[in-house]
């Protein structure tokens, strides 16, 4: 016989997914009633709404796709995208890339502006790649999980509608952890994941379709290459309508439409301050010990640290230290970056105080083992002054 479910108790700071509130995980146990009980569907007009104000928009489109964060990105992309189509793919990472990968499945012709791993975009940058094309579409990654970078939307948003053209942002590790302005910054189509800042488990994908982007998909000449992505299909199930496309998993929507109630109950100000206030405790914590971070400076995520592993200490040995001994995991480093660099997640319920301090402390003993040379305590001692300083 089989042996029953009992998952080990983690501290979950890698790149995703984060600890999810307790009230999230009673949520998600709660009793599940069909996906048109009247119950349901006014979780799905209750939750529509909080994501609009989370989302900052008016856009009617604005919903969760049944899957990860990466059914997201295929739904904006497939829904967009027609064969023969140019698209424009910003490629700083291993996220940009896996854009470039769906667009040509979807039958694009895809070109890139590239920047090194750990570097942002200038509008400047697009400028120049848009003179030598007419994409329909520009994607960008406004949260590179990968590097840690943070991109600048706002700007590069003037220069892609300037060209015509409309604006994909994956906003996966954004959502909930810094702000994401839809409407003032014109973003025509945008996804994210639930397992990141909004501390829920995997398994949706909100996104948020602006009035242009609908009308280029109600004009298509072809069908959306996926029909369990189609928005045009979508739209009659979370929208008056209600015309029944899919199961939808009911419990997982329980799961959002509580994580997303917390952030709005915390404030989005008080939520994105409290992201910040532990990253600077986290990157003064760190640089007391000599440990640098990977992204450009001034453009550093503050709930996904990309740390550079300093030279000389054992990548795989520190993190199956943290996560046997001290039952805390961070994430490895992707592509470019494998065996060079940590991935540090203080994303949603898992960004506090107390989660910032163990970590320094389990990572100070592992360095020591591996003679790192610093000054014990000195971490703890530079995330307590940042914090300190607050009070």
């Amino acid at each position: 016989m089989p042996n029953p479910i009992a998952p080990p108790t983690r501290i979950l700071m890698g790149p995703g997914p984060s600890d999810p509130h307790p009230r999230v995980l009673a949520a998600l146990g709660a009793p599940t009633v069909g996906h048109l009980d009247p119950y349901y569907l006014q979780v799905m007009d209750e939750m529509q709404q909080m994501l609009r104000d989370l989302f900052r928009t008016k856009n009617q489109m604005t919903f969760a796709i049944s899957g990860t964060g990466s059914a997201g990105m295929e739904a904006t992309l497939v829904n967009l995208i027609e064969p023969g189509d140019e698209v424009l793919v910003c490629v700083n990472g291993v996220f940009g890339g896996r854009m470039v990968d769906v667009a040509q499945r979807a039958g694009a012709q895809v070109s890139t502006v590239d920047r090194p791993w750990g570097e942002v975009f200038t509008a400047d940058d697009l400028r120049d790649a848009l003179a030598s094309s007419k994409p329909k579409l520009v994607a960008v990654v406004m949260a590179e999980t990968s590097t840690g970078a943070w991109q600048p939307i706002e700007e590069m948003s003037a220069v892609v509608h300037e060209a015509g053209a409309l604006l994909l942002v994956d906003a996966v590790t954004a959502l909930g952890g810094v702000p994401v302005e839809v409407d003032a910054w014109q973003i025509d189509a945008i996804y994210s994941g639930t397992q990141k800042c909004l501390g829920c488990p995997p398994g949706l994908a909100p996104v948020s379709f602006s009035p242009r982007a609908m009308e280029v998909i109600q004009g298509r000449k072809t069908k959306v290459q996926s029909w369990y992505l189609d928005v045009t299909m979508l739209a009659n199930y979370w929208g008056s309508d209600r015309v029944y496309h899919h199961t939808a998993p009911i419990n997982m929507t329980y799961a959002l439409y509580e994580a997303v109630r917390l952030i709005h109950e915390e404030g989005l100000a008080a939520c994105f301050a409290r992201h910040q206030h532990n990253h600077a405790a986290l990157k003064a914590g760190l640089s007391a010990i000599g440990i640098t971070f990977a992204a450009q400076e001034g453009h550093q995520l503050p709930m996904l640290n990309a740390v550079r592993v300093p030279a000389g200490v054992d990548d795989a040995a520190v993190r199956g230290g943290l996560l046997n001994r001290f039952g805390i995991e961070i994430g490895a480093g992707l592509g470019a970056f494998k065996g060079k660099v940590w991935r540090i997640g203080l994303m949603g319920h898992t960004s506090r105080a107390g989660n910032v301090l163990l970590f320094l402390a389990a990572l100070e003993q592992l360095l020591a083992e591996q003679s790192h040379e610093c000054s014990p305590g000195a971490s703890i001692a530079a995330a307590n002054a940042v914090y300190a300083a607050d009070n």
